[in-house]
């Protein structure tokens, strides 16, 4: 069945049209969503039968010479792809667990990772894939790669988003000035100058990339290449699109990345790739972004004074600040976004804690019994270890999850409630701090699905909270495809 939709004409890559509400495949892989562009009514089409998997299909009508955009993004706990078109509409989508490999007793990441691009890139519905004209990946911020620039190979396991290096902020805080992005044990840098400072590897043939960066370069084959978002947290200064020279009269600095604006054509993707998923000859890789800023993309909130709050395995915010706001005692720092800032951070609360404690059909349930109009007494700090970045950065920080009551409604709502006053912390120190002051809030991740969730956040807030038009990591990074391709 081929269903007609109606797609408004986006004036910025960064603005999408409402999806409709029709027109959904579902299928156990991916959701498959179809549209006919409206237009001029001469322009060829052509019907392209698409497999989901061997027993759903999908038809989709596709001007000739239509191209499409993918985006990926690598979250926390999976991986998810949307496919766009230049509309913004969604052709198809679809979503990957990461497998779990051990080597040495450790997680192998990397492993995992390059498997669930792999398999994302499989997931493509096949006939759509001469068509993509560009690709982009969001990754985890401050998630930390040191490999060989000659041969690629990793020189130490990966450095998580979320681990502390502690020990290397005495260096970095002697160099960086006051309150910087960097003066935290969870930065880029931090953990790029402990790995420096105690491993005895060789030094001169190093070369840090971020999450995001190596999944790209496993698609472009060019090392050495990033965005400014990734690099923030490694001292990078978007303002005047440069390394500092406090960082560049390090030793270190030489293994040190180049830095383009997010959503910039690298270069076509690797015959290699191309050849094995079938992608056209001109498919181009661009550099991404993080996930957060992903997110806040597809959330279309356009305009200084919006905010989107990710409620994923963790809580970040974004807000669109006229003014830049930095400052690594509170666990804040800017994003440049054109010519605006996007003022936020990432706390170490939200939904990886509830995981630990509620499975998926428990938190559906237990949701429908609270009233969310009224304030819960308990008091908590859910935190999944120990350890704070935002709105408080302390390393030492210990999770509050008690007393626990015997209601384990009041007990998930007593969480839910603490969350939301972390996030309404968050969101007032920022104001204090010089940013616009927040006037409406979007919500992605998992947690805006949660509507009782959502209700309690708008009265704790005092501010208007909805759920995104978009609520994936994924439609921004394919945004970034969109217009890397659109700037070529």
């Amino acid at each position: 069945m081929v269903v007609s939709i109606h797609h408004p004409t986006c004036s910025s890559p960064f603005l999408r049209p409402t999806s409709p509400k029709n027109g959904r495949h579902s299928s156990r892989k991916l959701i498959l969503r179809t549209g006919i562009l409206w237009g001029n009514a001469d322009k060829a089409k052509t019907r392209i039968m698409t497999f989901g998997s061997s027993k759903d299909k999908a038809d989709i009508d596709l001007e000739v010479g239509e191209r499409l955009y993918l985006g990926m993004d690598f979250g926390t706990s999976g991986a998810r792809y949307a496919l766009i078109d230049k509309e913004g509409a969604i052709r198809a989508e679809g979503k990957r667990e990461y497998p779990l490999y051990t080597s040495k007793d450790a997680a192998d990441w990397l492993s995992s990772w390059k498997m669930t691009l792999h398999s994302l890139l499989e997931d493509v519905p096949v006939s759509l894939r001469p068509l993509i004209a560009s690709i982009s990946i969001d990754g985890t911020s401050a998630t930390t790669i040191i490999i060989d620039s000659a041969t690629g190979e990793p020189l130490c396991r990966p450095l998580l988003y979320n681990e502390s290096c502690p020990d290397a902020l005495p260096a970095i805080k002697s160099i960086a000035p006051a309150n910087h992005t960097v003066c935290t044990g969870t930065s880029t840098l931090c953990k790029l100058v402990s790995w420096w400072n105690s491993d005895d590897s060789d030094k001169e043939s190093a070369l840090l990339l971020h999450q995001a960066d190596w999944l790209l370069w496993l698609l472009h084959g060019k090392l050495g290449v990033s965005d400014y978002n990734n690099a923030l947290k490694v001292g990078y200064d978007p303002e005047v699109d440069s390394y500092p020279s406090w960082l560049l009269s390090q030793p270190y600095s030489r293994v040190l990345p180049s830095i383009q604006a997010p959503g910039t054509s690298i270069g076509p993707i690797t015959e290699d790739i191309r050849t094995q998923f079938g992608f056209p000859k001109d498919c181009v890789v661009c550099t991404g972004t993080t996930d957060s800023i992903a997110a806040f993309l597809a959330a279309r909130a356009t305009l200084p004074g919006k905010a989107v709050t990710s409620l994923g395995s963790t809580l970040a915010i974004k807000l669109l600040s006229t003014n830049r706001i930095e400052d690594a005692r509170f666990g804040v720092y800017s994003h440049r976004l054109d010519d605006k800032w996007l003022v936020g951070g990432a706390s170490n609360t939200g939904g990886a804690v509830l995981r630990k404690l509620f499975t998926d059909e428990q938190l559906e349930k237990l949701s429908e019994h609270i009233n969310p109009m009224i304030a819960s007494p308990l008091d908590y700090y859910p935190l999944q270890a120990v350890g704070e970045r935002f709105p408080v950065a302390d390393p030492k920080m210990e999770p509050r999850l008690y007393p626990r009551p015997e209601s384990d409604v009041e007990y998930l709502h007593g969480i839910l409630e603490s969350i939301a006053r972390i996030e309404a912390k968050a969101y007032g120190l920022l104001k204090d701090m010089g940013a616009t002051e927040v006037e409406e809030v979007f919500t992605a991740g998992g947690g805006a699905k949660n509507e009782k969730w959502t209700k309690i956040r708008e009265r704790v807030l005092g501010l208007p909270v909805s759920r995104a038009l978009e609520t994936e990591s994924a439609y921004g990074a394919a945004l970034l495809a969109l217009k890397g391709a659109q700037y070529q």
